[in-house]
């Protein structure tokens, strides 16, 4: 049996998680002196609602070898195979954790894949990976395919305010200001391992509409693999993104998902993107 372990920053939610057959260990947020499991000891509304209310922004906590140690020896203790996909390097020293951990328990019933990115689109290369799982693949086999895939992930949303933007040092406060007068909305995405900003759109809707000029004019969604949609605490701006990309997504397993402490944490609440897969 292959088992497939991720980590809390995948914005995979526990019920979901358990449908998959998939295991997931939590970060941990840490708003000032209060330390919480990312998704156990804090659900996303709550986080949130926290969020709202600072003056400085929480951080996180990569998770250390001994956790990694004591999953991959459970998982592994009936005879099981694990592969792990976890945030990505250059955002975390989770996925070094991971290959520490991986030396010391022994690297032939363990493949870890670098993913290169965070949040829905991490949970995306989760879903694809327990699809291709089922099918009957060999571990090595399984970890090469997530090999080939990781470059062809994107993840592209529209941010709705510039506030957190601002209290992480990412742009002025002459800009923050100049920008919510104006109603600017950023356009992130996800590239060499870190999250950055593609464009700018006055409001969600044209937001939206710059994301579909990206499909239309840089890279087609392969439908043939799962696309997740993410929103930051806003289920309703994910349904308008949905509706926006029907066309787009039509005859694809669509993956929902609650963005949850890392990414949330730069963007706030309001946000609203997709993750895909580009065409081969």
């Amino acid at each position: 049996m292959i088992r497939i372990l991720t980590d809390s920053t995948s914005d995979i939610s526990l019920s979901r998680a358990a449908q998959l057959g998939v295991e997931v260990l939590p970060l941990t947020v840490l708003f000032g002196e209060e330390s919480f499991r990312d998704g156990i000891d804090i659900t996303s509304e709550e986080f949130y609602d926290r969020l709202s209310k600072v003056d400085t922004l929480p951080t996180t906590a990569q998770i250390p070898p001994e956790t990694f140690i004591d999953a991959f020896q459970r998982l592994t203790a009936d005879g099981s195979q694990v592969l792990g996909l976890f945030i990505s390097s250059e955002m975390s020293g989770t996925y070094q954790s991971a290959m520490i951990a991986r030396s010391i328990v022994g690297e032939e019933k363990i493949s870890i894949v670098d993913t290169h990115t965070v949040t829905f689109a991490l949970g995306l290369l989760v879903e694809t990976a327990c699809l291709l799982r089922d099918q009957g693949l060999s571990l090595p086999e399984l970890a090469a395919e997530l090999e080939k895939l990781v470059p062809r992930c994107r993840l592209l949303a529209v941010v709705d305010t510039l506030r957190y933007l601002k209290m992480g040092g990412r742009i002025s406060g002459v800009t923050a200001v100049v920008g919510g007068i104006l109603g600017i909305s950023p356009i992130i995405s996800i590239e060499n391992g870190l999250v950055i900003s593609v464009g700018k759109s006055r409001g969600r809707k044209a937001g939206f509409q710059f994301i579909r000029k990206w499909l239309d004019e840089k890279e087609a969604i392969d439908t043939s693999l799962p696309v997740a949609f993410g929103h930051t605490n806003a289920p309703k701006a994910m349904e308008e993104c949905m509706a926006f990309f029907q066309d787009k997504t039509e005859g694809a397993q669509l993956c929902p998902s609650n963005i949850g402490s890392v990414v949330g944490t730069h963007v706030g609440p309001g946000a609203a993107g997709l993750a895909y897969f580009v065409k081969a």
